[in-house]
């Protein structure tokens, strides 16, 4: 599923137009966006977790070469499901 079929998708479960929906998906992911750039996770109970995790450097190879690259740490963002949208996902009822 695409952002625009997860869109129309909202408007349809919510009887909301596809604009409301769309501005609705976009708050959604500006608060996340913003969440994660704060450093603090967003904790969706049952569905699951975003977070920021910390990557260390590490030596890379070029694929096409074979030579050694140094990658810097970084952040990434995370999620960890929960336990329902797993039991959901396994067809386990909870």
């Amino acid at each position: 599923m695409n952002r625009q079929e997860l869109i129309e998708t909202l408007a349809s479960k919510t009887d909301n137009t596809k604009a409301g929906a769309d501005r609705n998906v976009a708050a959604l992911i500006e608060i996340i966006t913003s969440t994660l750039k704060k450093g603090d996770k967003l904790a969706l109970v049952g569905f699951g977790t975003f977070e920021v995790r910390k990557r260390a450097a590490r030596v890379g190879r070029n694929p096409a070469t074979g030579a050694e690259l140094k990658i810097k740490a970084s952040k990434v963002p995370a999620f960890k499901a929960g336990a329902s949208l797993k039991a959901a996902i396994n067809g386990v009822k909870k």
